[in-house]
């Protein structure tokens, strides 16, 4: 990881692109795209159907995985590289297929080998539909 230009750049392996959540060259991968927002990593996801469990609901594991990378990408824009090692999901509401969902993502707390995460996925509305704390241990 380096900054060029007052931009964060990442160094990484050349598949890195097959990431399920953001990797671009992922033909079944979720794509999200992160943007940093004065440390707090946001972005927008509308799941289609594809994404259901139930009929028109998004599957808990696809929220679980938006939520996890929303923390991941928080770390990265502290320049940390992290690898989960615990992942807490609350569920508070169903989401609909088809709703935007508002994902951010945060850093609650910083040690020497790990950090602690939060992150929230939200409605148009600002209804909470789930959000997840994670211990995300640093990749030296």
């Amino acid at each position: 990881m380096a900054l060029e230009g007052g931009k964060l750049t990442l160094d990484v392996p050349p598949d890195y692109d097959k990431c399920f959540a953001c990797g671009k060259g992922n033909p079944i991968g979720l794509k999200l795209t992160f943007r940093n927002e004065d440390g707090v990593a946001k972005s927008e996801f509308t799941p289609g159907p594809e994404y259901q469990g139930w009929e028109g609901i998004v599957h808990g594991g696809i929220i679980s995985t938006v939520l996890d990378e929303a923390m991941g990408y928080a770390a990265l824009y502290r320049g940390k590289k992290v690898v989960t090692g615990k992942l807490e999901v609350r569920f508070r509401k169903p989401a609909p297929v088809g709703h935007t969902l508002h994902l951010e993502g945060r850093i609650l707390q910083e040690r020497r080998t790990f950090l602690r995460a939060y992150a929230s996925a939200s409605l148009d509305d600002g209804t909470v539909v789930a959000e997840a704390e994670s211990v995300m241990f640093i990749v030296p």
